[in-house]
């Protein structure tokens, strides 16, 4: 008691006064003395000992503190605080919060995920109705979820001195796993029609009899993986069907140049140079909570200039005129906002109606679903399929690793694999191709 009176300086009788209060406070309820060292740490960052720093109000305090970050950034701290990690830690005092309780957060995380599949699979309409909101959490969100906490903790550490460990950075978490590619061949879109219509069918029946909407049917049923890419047959027949729509443009440059949603919505017209055919991605729109945002991209390496074909070229000319026409006739009304795809009055694209616009053009060109995103992993794909040097795909892509590019769509298309595979038995079997290989391997 005596050490732990010594902590405060003779001077300071405020401090002196609050920790003789925190003694008996913590008597009365434990019956044992305050840790020195914790008593210590909040003397040294003056603290107020008189109130406990608990998670959740660490978290507020955290997120207060960052200003300066994207705005993406900011709702992904928002949303994993308010719905994970205050609901399931924030009572916890913060120098008493332990591995166990993190790791008690996301064992009950699982649990739910567990109750949503049930309710799911249940005969009784309200069961449904009462998940029909929740989706499961994913290894990988639960990994973003707990990389939320690590951050907020570091800053606890190094910026306030509030605590000396952080349990979420040494938490053992099993591997997130990336969901790979898959290609829609003809065995799995024929096992897919079967599943739409016997899906279709199930749902009408428990309507009774009444209309199910095709494309809320189109985009339940399972596939085969979370990210699906069609053959460059598929995509023409893509191109095709929405060839006469207002987006087609847009449509083109994500299936050609593997522009990511946001980057396409938010390009501009002075990022393009349609004389020497480069656009430059520097801008992206972004969906947060119903709302637009707009903002640089995240990563350097999404700052980019990509190269454009003829035929692109001409297309978004034609577009230009277009939009012309549309400008003259709204008149005063029309917004300038100067973006490359707009609405009819010149205002800026909600993500979301792309999004959803896509996949109607795709239903009515009877083909199986993929995401609008998946797009963007259709181009990679069908680059390297044409032989495009990775590192090209890398830089154009705008990924920061040219390992991610190798690793993530190297095996989607067949064509890929075995133009590897007749390489390599070229070598041996010592045709010209072979022994042109040979020839530089001894040279």
């Amino acid at each position: 008691m005596r050490e732990l009176l010594a902590l405060a300086d003779p001077g300071e009788v405020v401090t002196r006064n609050q920790i003789a209060d925190l003694i008996k406070r913590t008597l009365a309820e434990t019956d044992v003395l305050p840790s020195v060292e914790v008593v210590r740490r909040k003397v040294r960052t003056r603290q107020d000992l008189a109130q406990e720093v608990t998670v959740g109000r660490w978290l507020e305090e955290f997120l207060t503190r960052k200003r300066k970050i994207e705005e993406s950034t900011r709702r992904s701290y928002e949303g994993h605080i308010q719905l994970y990690l205050t609901p399931y830690l924030g009572r916890i005092r913060l120098d008493q919060l332990k591995v166990g309780d993190v790791a008690g957060m996301f064992e009950q995380i699982e649990e739910f995920n567990d109750v949503i599949a049930e309710r799911r699979a249940s005969a009784d309409r309200v069961v449904r109705a009462s998940v029909k909101y929740r989706r499961p959490v994913s290894m990988a969100t639960m990994h973003s979820i707990r990389a939320t906490l690590r951050h907020a903790l570091n800053v606890a550490i190094r910026q306030d001195r509030l605590i000396d460990f952080n349990p979420a950075a040494v938490l053992e978490m099993p591997a997130k796993t990336r969901p790979r590619p898959l290609v829609w061949t003809r065995e799995r879109v024929e096992e897919w029609h079967q599943d739409f219509r016997a899906y279709r069918s199930a749902e009408k029946a428990r309507r009774g009899g009444r209309r199910v909407d095709p494309i809320d049917a189109y985009i339940r049923v399972r596939r085969p993986s979370a990210v699906m890419v069609w053959t460059p047959e598929q995509t023409r027949l893509f191109l095709e069907e929405s060839g006469r729509h207002p987006l087609f443009a847009l449509y083109r440059l994500i299936t050609l140049r593997g522009l990511r949603r946001g980057e396409a919505c938010g390009l501009r017209w002075k990022d393009i140079d349609l004389d020497t055919g480069a656009a430059s991605i520097s801008w992206q729109l972004v969906q947060l909570a119903g709302r637009i945002h707009e903002g640089r991209p995240k990563t350097d390496a999404s700052m980019r200039t990509i190269a454009l074909d003829a035929e692109t070229i001409a297309i978004l000319r034609a577009h230009q005129r277009r939009q012309r026409e549309e400008q003259l006739a709204a008149g005063e009304a029309w917004k300038g906002t100067g973006f490359v795809f707009t609405q009819a009055d010149g205002d800026r694209l909600h993500p979301q109606h792309v999004s959803d616009q896509f996949l109607w053009l795709a239903y009515l060109a009877g083909l199986p679903p993929i995401r609008l995103h998946d797009l963007r992993h259709g181009a990679a794909s069908l680059m390297l399929a044409a032989g495009v040097e990775i590192k090209v795909v890398q830089e154009t892509l705008g990924h920061t690793s040219s390992a991610f590019t190798a690793d993530t769509y190297t095996s989607v298309f067949p064509q890929v694999a075995m133009a590897a595979a007749e390489k390599t038995a070229a070598l041996l079997l010592g045709d010209d191709e072979g022994r042109g290989v040979l020839r530089q391997l001894r040279v």
